[in-house]
C-alpha cells in the first residue's frame, strides 16, 4: 500500500468509458479530474503546528489535471495530489 507523506492525497482512478455511436471508447486521451480518494498524509506543517487535510477516505472528488504524479500498480492506476489542488468534494 501507498502512504501519502505531508499533505499528500492519494486517489485511485477508476477507467472511464463513454459510448459513441454504439461503440464504446475509453477515456485514454483526457485526464481524469474526478477520482476516489484511498489515502491522506498526515499533513503539512503551518506556524509550528500540523494542518490535516481536508479529505477523508472514500470520498470523491474534483482535482486540477495537470498537477498530479501518476503511479500504476499492475491494472490499477493511482494519483498523487497535494491537497491544496483539490477544487471540490463529489457528493
Amino acid at each position: 500500500m501507498i502512504r501519502p507523506l505531508k499533505d499528500y492525497v492519494l486517489l485511485e482512478v477508476e477507467p472511464a468509458e463513454r459510448n459513441i455511436g454504439g461503440f464504446i471508447v475509453p477515456e485514454s486521451k483526457d485526464k481524469p479530474s474526478v477520482a476516489k480518494v484511498v489515502a491522506v498524509g498526515p499533513g503539512k506543517e503551518v506556524d509550528g503546528k500540523i494542518v490535516a487535510p481536508t479529505v477523508k477516505v472514500g470520498e470523491k472528488v474534483i482535482f486540477k489535471e495537470y498537477s498530479t504524479t501518476e503511479y500504476k500498480d499492475g491494472d490499477k492506476k493511482y494519483l498523487l495530489v497535494k491537497n491544496d489542488d483539490l477544487l471540490a468534494v463529489v457528493e
